[in-house]
């Protein structure tokens, strides 16, 4: 065969080689292109909502632990509300069988001391206002509107310096009970003259420091204009006095407060003060101690009552043995794209006014708590 007849296959082989390899058209890099931007705003989307979500439970979870942590607060406070260290109010004392010497007279002011308003404070534990208290206006400033003040007093639970107690500070009020027969008198309060002895007459009994606690709700927590409506507290200090508020919870909106009154006794008989305690009589015509027919149970009366601006009288004060708190607590930053238009109701005596156009999300605890201080004097067996 002739061998010009004969194809060159390699040369034609390697041409049909470089005609098959081909890269991306520009169509599919526009497709791909697209996928890709497609996944990546899924994506996004899908960690943005996922930041959105975790941020709004974090909001809603600072909320609670806000309301809870101001409720425990002020649970705690009230239940030592009228502790004395053992001393007990005539008054309040069924033991006793001639007319009480100790019943208070006036309502003492809850921003001020003297010793002569000592028997008053000793039986009024708890006040509530739903104003500036009187003689208060350097002490509750700022408060928000439509908000109560609840002041509350009891001895140290605790001995100056045992402990964690807070050592002994000249200037501040102490209270040191009497129970020796032979001292001048039932208790001390004050900031010195401490002479009062135990059983046996000859070693002194223990002081505590003399609690008066002040709560209210400024409209601010650190600057003024901030709009973080912010639980506060005074308490007395040095020169026997309350000392200016401090800040302790935030997105304490409302605060409502209402007493229950234990103002009849077993008889249906209002408690009468001006006599001794009188009992109804047995089955054999002895008294049944077990049932004051002029002194309270322990236990509320009825409805319970709000205080209002300038405060509750002396016969309503005296007969506290349990009280009702109402928080209304928000968010402390706003959740985006909510609008609360909803009314809050805080206690039956006087709800809320309606909160509408507001993107803070809002929340009420309510708690009754008992003065287990006082109304154990009163329980009978």
């Amino acid at each position: 065969m002739n061998d010009k007849n004969v194809p060159i296959r390699g040369i034609a082989s390697e041409g049909c080689g470089r005609g098959r390899q081909s890269g991306f058209s520009l169509v599919e890099l526009m497709i791909a292109a697209t996928i890709s931007l497609l996944i990546m705003a899924a994506v996004l989307t899908l960690f943005l909502d996922v930041s959105r979500t975790n941020d709004e439970m974090a909001r809603t979870n600072a909320q609670i632990e806000n309301g809870r942590f101001a409720l425990q607060l002020l649970q705690e406070d009230l239940a030592h509300a009228g502790f004395w260290d053992g001393y007990v109010p005539e008054f309040d004392d069924l033991s006793k069988s001639a007319v009480p010497s100790d019943v208070p007279t006036v309502v003492p002011g809850p921003c001020s001391w003297s010793a002569a308003d000592n028997t008053n404070l000793m039986g009024i534990s708890v006040q509530a206002y739903d104003d500036v208290p009187p003689g208060c206006n350097t002490i509750v400033t700022n408060k928000k509107a439509n908000t109560d003040v609840l002041v509350i007093r009891h001895a140290e639970t605790c001995r100056p310096g045992v402990g964690n107690c807070e050592a002994e500070v000249a200037g501040k009020l102490y209270f040191q009970p009497s129970f020796c027969a032979t001292d001048p008198a039932r208790y001390v309060l004050g900031t010195s003259g401490f002479t009062m002895k135990k059983r046996n007459c000859t070693t002194l009994s223990e002081k505590r420091k003399f609690v008066s606690n002040i709560y209210y709700v400024r409209d601010f927590s650190v600057t003024a204009g901030d709009g973080i409506p912010t639980l506060m507290r005074s308490t007395f200090g040095a020169g026997a006095a309350p000392e200016a508020a401090e800040s302790l919870i935030e997105g304490i909106e409302g605060f409502r407060v209402e007493l229950g009154l234990d103002n009849v006794g077993d008889g249906g008989v209002a408690n009468d003060y001006t006599a001794a305690v009188s009992f109804a009589l047995d089955t054999n015509g002895e008294a049944d101690r077990s049932r004051p027919t002029n002194r309270g149970n322990g236990a509320a009366d009825g409805n319970f009552v709000r205080c209002p601006a300038a405060g509750c009288t002396v016969s309503q004060l005296i007969d506290v043995v349990a009280v009702k708190v109402f928080l209304l607590v928000r968010g402390i930053q706003p959740s985006p794209g909510y609008s609360d238009g909803k009314t809050y109701a805080l206690g039956l005596a006087d709800p809320a006014a309606e909160i509408v156009g507001s993107n803070y999300k809002r929340h009420v605890y309510s708690t009754t708590a008992r003065l287990v201080n006082v109304s154990g004097r009163r329980e009978t067996p």
